[in-house]
């Protein structure tokens, strides 16, 4: 039996830009916004992004910590498909480690992907939107956006930076037809850990029992609740930080 869903959910005519759209929740994200009428640039640091091109898919690579790859993303969002009316600040990397175990590179190198390629997204993103009178900007932020976890200081404060950045646009943009919100998942099972741990998706599967639902996320699940911020059907909703954690935060 097929699931009905509310027309505000149709995406028809919309354009969006995706951030970190190779592999994981932005991935599932182009897909979604896809399937539900929307034109894409998916952006991705992995020349791999390419392989998901299609008439309605353009594909763009580079860092998004890189000034030129958000003005370079928008930029090709306007030519091919002719506005910016979605911007998914999606792209981000983690580190596990202790405080005192963090060198200053370290810090950097997690602040200036996380924070400063939202913000550079962000703005060049808002630039359009404020000439167009209406759009809007969804970021992926995290459960340690509000609440302590072991091991996460630099990805922490890189999540709490983003989160309170869309705070910021939503209050010195909202008169100007912008909205801006943020997801906070949970434990999702995807790659962000190759390269860390021997086996990224086992080990994420491991935190299951940490959340009241009894599993971890897929990333289909948070690209849902991307998708419906993203829609009409949130008009109403504007600076908030979405919970998406199976309960994590509620325990």
């Amino acid at each position: 039996m097929s699931l009905i869903k509310p027309d505000n959910w149709d995406l028809t005519g919309k354009v969006a830009v995706v951030t970190g759209a190779a592999r994981g929740i932005g991935h599932a994200t182009v897909s979604l916004l896809a399937a539900r009428g929307a034109r894409i640039v998916a952006s991705d640091v992995n020349p791999a992004v390419a392989q998901i091109a299609s008439t309605e898919i353009a594909t763009f690579c580079g860092d998004v910590a890189d000034e030129a790859t958000a003005v370079g993303a928008i930029a090709l969002a306007k030519e091919r498909f002719g506005a910016v009316d979605i911007l998914v600040n999606n792209a981000g990397r983690t580190m596990n480690k202790a405080l005192i175990d963090m060198s200053v590179d370290d810090w950097d190198a997690i602040m200036t992907v996380n924070a400063r390629g939202n913000f550079l997204h962000s703005r060049e993103a808002v630039k359009v939107m404020i000439d167009q009178g209406a759009g809007v900007i969804v970021t992926v932020a995290s459960i340690v956006s509000a609440v302590g976890m072991k091991d996460t200081s630099v990805y922490a404060a890189s999540k709490g930076a983003i989160a309170q950045l869309t705070k910021v646009i939503a209050v010195e943009y909202g008169d100007r037809g912008i909205r801006a919100n943020a997801v906070a998942p949970g434990v999702v099972v995807t790659d962000i850990l190759d390269g860390i741990v021997e086996d990224s998706k086992a080990a994420l599967s491991g935190y299951s029992g940490a959340h009241p639902i009894g599993r971890v996320a897929l990333p289909e699940d948070i690209a849902e609740v991307i998708a419906f911020l993203a829609s009409p059907s949130s008009a109403f909703m504007t600076g908030a930080l979405v919970m998406a954690d199976g309960g994590y935060t509620a325990i």
